[in-house]
């Protein structure tokens, strides 16, 4: 085996040059002057030049009369690092041969060889190594869908805003309505191309003042406004939601998608001077529209953490209310017109609240529904009612009793088991449980609600409309649903004995009963002429504050004593 030591130099020469060619990195070595002199075959790749042709040029290639200034200074500071310190290293861009602009890391070492001196290059093609740092850096900042600014880079802006700002600096929170709906609706692919045909259009807006759109993700936006004042942005937010009245085709078909938005504000200095708390209040105000039903804008204010502070209270309260038998059912008798007789009760809610004492469903009926505690309430209702109606039924009441039930409660998948494992537990004939249904609840969950009416019709449970002929389909309701009863809404009844067109409908209503073979009922009689004009005209049941208001079950159960004493 030769060793290297005693290897003839020109061996040592001609294994060096083989050696170098197989580097992956661009080597070139250059004289004292700059000139090459050798360069391997992966630096003849990287610039697009043959070592023939590169020997015995300088460095830039081309005489420094044709080189552009800012490759004369690069020049010039490679020679002074070399002269002052014999090694030099920098990242920079060049444009090889072809024009193409080459990213490169590149280091050059002063050397002595027998004195004299030359000097090594190495240069390696650090481009796809830009490129995928690139490609990190996008991936980190923007929102891949829109190709937005995300959340990281909006709360950047905002805070080099808030620094340096002598303005006003406005955060704009926005969401579209009904997104999972939308989401459920066209997929996948068909909510990214409904996303981005939404953003291409507040873009067409150009917005004025507009600093940064971004996309938090999903159907999560905010944009960004520096302004003298910020009611300069108010136009601005109208001309947005005006777009949106406009339908979207998101994959170009003839489907037209109305996307509705929701949007809270912010700004500085009104709100405050910090970017948590502009923020946290502008998806306060986002929020606090969105629980109002959505498709506006709210601006911040004060009385929105009130208000939100309230429902965050009554929400508590209303939980261990339902958890420990707070709510309890007030009975309102119905009664034959004709003799005076009771025939039944409506059992409505009351809230026995510990501090304000008792409450009428207006004070918490619409928390109930918002904080989804409907099936809640009416299964605790229910529980008592049947209770009631085993205790009467062993007194020799035989009295109905009608609870209202809403889409909420007929939603939930028990309900129909619950009510009958109520009638088998109390051993209560079903005829004694009446359920009345409101029409909001056939328009809202019709499949849904259908499905559970025909199951209770099996059990044998009466059933009522509710507030009929205030909705739109109110006759389509009786041929479809298997009611029992009809019951009229009392804003036919508040005054029928002057109002001719009242009287026309009322009398419309019980040949419609009579026809179809259902009870009819009267709601909100409140005057002896009413009672008398509604006997009059045929209808045989009536109830209402002039009848008696709702009372506690004791009173309802002594009402019904003294009615079967008399009997």
């Amino acid at each position: 085996m030769t060793n290297a030591a005693t290897m003839p130099i020109a061996d040592k020469q001609q294994l060096l040059a083989q050696l170098c060619e197989q580097l992956d990195d661009s080597i070139f070595i250059l004289d004292a002057n700059l000139r090459y002199l050798s360069v391997n075959a992966c630096y003849e790749m990287t610039i697009g030049y043959t070592e023939s042709f590169l020997l015995g040029r300088p460095l830039g290639i081309y005489a420094a009369e044709f080189l552009s200034k800012e490759e004369r200074d690069i020049l010039a500071d490679i020679t002074s690092h070399l002269d002052t310190n014999g090694f030099y290293e920098n990242d920079f861009s060049m444009a090889n041969r072809y024009g193409e602009i080459v990213d490169c890391h590149i280091t050059y070492r002063k050397l002595y060889v027998e004195q004299t001196v030359y000097y090594v290059g190495m240069l390696r093609d650090t481009s796809s190594a830009i490129k995928d740092k690139k490609q990190l850096v996008h991936l980190l900042n923007y929102d891949q869908v829109t190709g937005l600014p995300n959340r990281k880079v909006f709360l950047s802006q905002v805070s080099d805003l808030l620094l340096d700002s002598y303005q006003e600096v406005v955060i704009v929170r926005l969401n579209i309505d009904r997104y999972r709906s939308l989401a459920s609706l066209l997929g996948p692919d068909g909510i990214n191309a409904l996303i981005n045909s939404f953003v291409k259009r507040v873009k067409k807006l150009k917005l004025d003042n507009l600093h940064c759109f971004s996309h938090f993700g999903g159907d999560d936006f905010a944009l960004l406004f520096e302004c003298p004042n910020a009611n300069i942005i108010r136009h601005q937010l109208d001309s947005l939601m005006q777009m949106c009245e406009r339908p979207f085709s998101p994959d170009k078909s003839e489907a037209k998608i109305y996307c509705h938005v929701s949007i809270g504000v912010s700004y500085f200095p009104k709100d405050g001077e910090g970017l948590t708390g502009l923020l946290t209040k502008a998806e306060k105000a986002l929020h606090y529209v969105k629980n109002q039903g959505g498709d506006d804008i709210c601006w911040y204010d004060t009385a929105i953490d009130e208000a939100t502070t309230d429902s965050w209270q009554l929400e508590a309260e209303l939980r261990v209310a339902a958890s420990e038998g707070q709510f309890i059912p007030y009975y309102q008798p119905k009664f034959e017109l004709a003799t005076g007789a009771i025939t039944g009760f409506e059992a409505l809610v009351r809230w026995q609240h510990p501090t304000r004492g008792l409450l009428s469903p207006v004070h918490f009926i619409d928390a109930i529904i918002a904080h989804k505690l409907s099936f809640e309430l009416f299964s605790q209702m229910a529980i008592q009612i049947a209770k009631q109606l085993s205790i009467w039924q062993k007194q020799g009441f035989l009295q109905h009793i009608c609870i209202n039930a809403d889409a909420a409660e007929f939603s939930h998948p028990n309900f129909s088991e619950m009510v009958s494992s109520l009638l088998t537990q109390h051993e209560i004939s079903t005829h004694q449980l009446h359920i009345e249904v409101t029409e909001s609840s056939l328009i809202q969950r019709h499949s849904n609600v259908k499905k559970q009416l025909e199951l209770l019709k099996e059990l044998g449970i009466c059933l009522a409309l509710d507030d009929f002929g205030t909705g739109y389909a109110s006759l389509s309701y009786l041929q479809e649903y298997p009611f029992d009863f009809i019951k009229i809404d009392k804003s036919f009844i508040s005054n029928i004995e002057n109002n001719p067109t009242q009287h026309a409908i009322v009398k419309a209503i019980l040949d419609l009963g009579n026809a179809l073979n259902m009870q009819v009922i009267a709601e909100g009689i409140e005057t002896e002429e009413q009672r008398d004009v509604l006997f009059a005209m045929g209808c045989k049941q009536g109830q209402g504050y002039w009848l008696s208001r709702p009372v506690p079950a004791d009173s309802a159960t002594n009402m019904l004593i003294q009615q079967y004493s008399v009997v």
